[in-house]
């Protein structure tokens, strides 16, 4: 039956309103703990269970952030959190929503752009392999058909690790971690939630975080293995008995969807962790982009941006540096003063 707002910023640990209820400022310092954990340090080895501020805050944002359970999450990614938000200030801890989905705030802009300039999408193309000679990538198999590369032509294997690892003989990357279920309730108004603020995290109950977006209310539950095997009915009578009681609502479960991915991330345990790859590879011109690669970052979409950027970024660096032979070239003649 509790409630309260985390609000960070300024001198907020100094102010019981604005923090967890029954922390002292002091509790927030131990966190400081996991910034210069070691490889192998979980979660919970650095921030041991006990006390209102690893129930009510660390090990929620643990479980959200990493998708595991504080024993078995890396420590050092979970510093990484901390470091991009609540050691950075208020401006850095807003939420940020799509109203619309990810597709209409990412996938459409970028599409948009990218056929404007004449880019050729070919979508529901399934990548068979990856043709290599003398250290580069010089084709690609597409539906039984190679698609040769020229010289300057760079590759950026965007793709989960496990598809990764088939194209790319050799490559070690962090295997699949735990599920993340969501549902999603139509609601006949659109709900206000605590505070007015567009999410709500619920502790002590099956349902993790509340996100609304018009009449739609959708509820994330991550490291939900013990969930992913259910049925969708059964799913959503759970997490909708959390909602109501949290939102003070009475009556049958609303016309619902449940999502299920059962390898909704990499596994963020420390010893996987330590195997995320770089963007470069041992081939001149492929790259690997993914939220799995070695951002720094947890699986999350901030990690799968920079992930992007440092792909392209690698991408350009080589196109710069490549060596073509003026073979490739035709023959050419040089003026200079009229002279040949």
């Amino acid at each position: 039956g509790d409630s309260w707002t985390l609000r960070p910023g300024g001198l907020w640990l100094f102010d019981p309103a604005r923090r967890v209820p029954g922390s002292r400022a002091a509790d927030y310092l131990a966190a400081l703990k996991t910034l210069f954990a070691g490889p192998a340090v979980s979660v919970a080895d650095a921030l041991p269970p006990g006390g209102p501020l690893h129930e009510r805050l660390w090990a929620p944002l643990a479980v959200a952030g990493l998708n595991g359970a504080p024993d078995r999450v890396s420590a050092r990614l979970f510093g990484a959190i901390l470091r991009e938000t609540l050691l950075r200030g208020e401006a850095h801890c807003r939420p940020l929503i799509a109203p619309e989905g990810l597709s209409a705030a990412l996938v459409d802009p970028a599409l948009a752009w990218l056929t404007a300039r004449g880019v050729q999408l070919r979508l529901g193309s399934r990548v068979d392999g990856l043709d290599v000679a003398d250290g580069r990538t010089v084709g690609l198999r597409v539906g039984g058909v190679s698609v040769p590369l020229g010289p300057c032509d760079g590759v950026v294997l965007a793709v989960p690790p496990w598809a990764a690892e088939r194209l790319l003989p050799g490559l070690v990357a962090p295997p699949p971690g735990r599920a993340i279920v969501n549902a999603h309730f139509r609601l006949a108004a659109p709900p206000v939630l605590p505070g007015g603020l567009p999410f709500l995290g619920l502790i002590g109950g099956t349902a993790e975080w509340l996100f609304v977006r018009g009449d739609v209310l959708s509820v994330t539950v991550s490291n939900a293995d013990r969930l992913v095997d259910r049925p969708a009915d059964e799913i959503a009578a759970v997490l909708w008995a959390d909602v109501a009681r949290a939102l003070d609502r009475d009556g049958p479960v609303p016309p619902a969807r449940v999502v299920k991915e059962r390898r909704a991330t990499f596994d963020q345990a420390p010893e996987h962790a330590a195997r995320r790859p770089p963007a470069r590879t041992g081939l001149g011109n492929l790259f690997l982009a993914g939220d799995w690669a070695d951002t720094g970052l947890p699986a999350t979409l901030e990690g799968a941006v920079r992930s992007g950027e440092a792909a392209a970024a690698a991408v350009l660096h080589a196109s710069r540096t490549t060596f073509v032979p003026l073979r490739r070239f035709p023959a050419f003649t040089l003026r200079r003063n009229g002279h040949i």
